[in-house]
């Protein structure tokens, strides 16, 4: 019911910035959660940040100080702002949402490629 659709990625040199956007679309009433995964080849999807809907976020210690989430609710839209890029960053990132007391919703999508490489 929920449609997600990341963009924003791309090929980027180290210590460089990107701007993920994910635009949620469908049933998107009562969402109080929505965050960012990656995934690098070979390795599982881990969390890389989430906002909830009183605002409050969380970072995973490996991009805390470097990235930024942040939420448009007119345009249902969350955001991941990345700055001074790491090889290590690369990977394909996704977001997801849920709504309160339930999973996050079945339906990972394509994601957005993310290369940071000189």
């Amino acid at each position: 019911q929920v449609q997600l659709v990341e963009s924003g990625g791309g090929l980027v040199q180290p210590g460089g910035s990107l701007r993920l956007s994910c635009a949620a679309s469908g049933s998107i009433f009562n969402i109080d959660f929505m965050g960012w995964y990656r995934q690098a080849p070979g390795k599982q999807r881990v969390a890389v940040a989430s906002i909830s809907n009183s605002g409050s976020t969380n970072y995973a210690d490996s991009v805390k100080g470097r990235f930024t989430i942040s939420r448009d609710n007119a345009k249902n839209t969350v955001y991941l702002q990345m700055n001074s890029l790491k090889p290590e960053d690369t990977a394909v990132y996704y977001c997801n949402a849920k709504r309160p007391s339930t999973p996050l919703f079945n339906s990972w999508g394509h994601g957005t490629q993310v290369t940071v490489s000189s």
